[in-house]
């Protein structure tokens, strides 16, 4: 007779990418018995995954939503089939991530002993197949026990809704349940402030980034906010540090997380030239100024060119001066300081005819 600590039922995990990047939509995990794919799961959009044994679907949708457009509803229709297998049909069988562009570790079902029926075999890591430029989230939501991170997607759904107080409730709630939550704790910092809660969000980025010093979304926020409150040192510090592991232009940064495409490199570059120009650098402003300027691809920031005129006047190189000008009332000619800038101009143009 089969004792029911042998049979299994139910194999559950999670894919983690091993940069913390988000595992694309149509990763499955495969069941691979004595070198053939026996069974295929779709991996759920929050990265999870449940196999369900016994059951004569060869693919089926890891969610259980039947509502989506994934292939699964033969696989749900199977359910009430399933009885389980013995564990000892495992004994030669691994799991494994199928996901275009990455690279996955295998993962053995030998001596994995079933609980209530279920193993769970924890995380499935990926590797991307070429480097990347940086990622969105720091790698902990993966360590994070499953209502945390079940809080955090609706923390995160509410946000996207603009139900700010929702999302709040729900991003506190996984950093109570798994307080090493660094995205979570992100997440919280970047809602108070829309809420203009700023002491409250210095204080969540705070404590992402002393839980995951190599997650940079937390410094760029911070550095925005003393930005806005001229500290100057302290967007400085931050900016120094961000570029420091900059995943666009250093090689040794690989392990720093940072959407660079989201944020917008040349926003860090600016802020780093303005804390510069404010406390006296102004080689150190025009190097970072020039850089923000090579990788401001979308024109995104009119004042870099308002910076780029101040310290081409400094210069006396009144012609650089007054193109960076120009550039910027192109960019932003409804700007409320336009006629001021008008003038500027007008000074420019006069300084330019009578110098030597």
């Amino acid at each position: 007779m089969r004792s029911d600590v042998d049979l299994v039922m139910f194999l559950s995990g999670r894919v983690a990418s091993n940069d913390g990047a988000p595992v694309p939509s149509d990763a499955l995990v495969e069941r691979v018995c004595n070198g053939r794919v026996r069974q295929q799961v779709y991996v759920s959009p929050g990265g999870d995954f449940t196999m369900q044994m016994g059951t004569q679907a060869t693919l089926v949708d890891a969610s259980g939503d039947t509502g989506t457009d994934w292939p699964s509803q033969q696989g749900v229709a199977n359910r009430d089939l399933n009885m389980g297998i013995p564990r000892s049909d495992l004994t030669n069988c691994e799991l494994r991530a199928s996901v275009a562009g990455f690279h996955s570790d295998a993962v053995s079902l030998v001596d994995r002993i079933p609980t209530s029926g279920m193993i769970d075999v924890g995380a499935i890591v990926v590797q991307r197949a070429a480097p990347v430029k940086g990622a969105t989230l720091s790698a902990t939501p993966y360590k994070a026990p499953p209502p945390a991170r079940k809080a955090y997607e609706r923390g995160a759904d509410a946000e996207k809704k603009d139900k700010l107080a929702e999302a709040e409730k729900y991003f506190a709630k996984a950093v109570e349940i798994y307080p090493r939550y660094a995205s979570a704790w992100y997440q919280l910092g970047t809602v108070f402030e829309k809420e203009n809660q700023k002491d409250s969000a210095r204080d969540a980025y705070a404590k992402a980034m002393a839980i995951e010093p190599r997650f940079l979304a937390p410094y760029r926020s911070l550095a925005s906010l003393a930005c806005a409150a001229g500290d100057w040192p302290e967007v400085l510090r931050l900016t120094d540090y961000i570029l420091e592991h900059d995943p666009l232009s250093r090689t040794n940064a690989k392990e720093y997380v940072l959407d660079l495409d989201e944020a917008n490199p040349a926003e860090i570059y600016f802020y780093n030239a303005l804390a510069n120009f404010k406390l006296g650098k102004t080689e150190e402003a025009e190097k970072s100024a020039r850089r923000a300027e090579h990788v401001d691809l979308r024109s995104q920031i009119p004042q870099l060119h308002l910076l780029l005129a101040e310290i081409s006047s400094r210069k006396k190189d009144y012609a650089a001066a007054i193109s960076e000008l120009e550039a910027y009332l192109e960019l932003a000619p409804h700007a409320e300081n336009r006629e001021q800038v008008r003038g500027q101009l007008a000074k420019l143009e006069q300084l330019q005819r009578v110098s030597p």
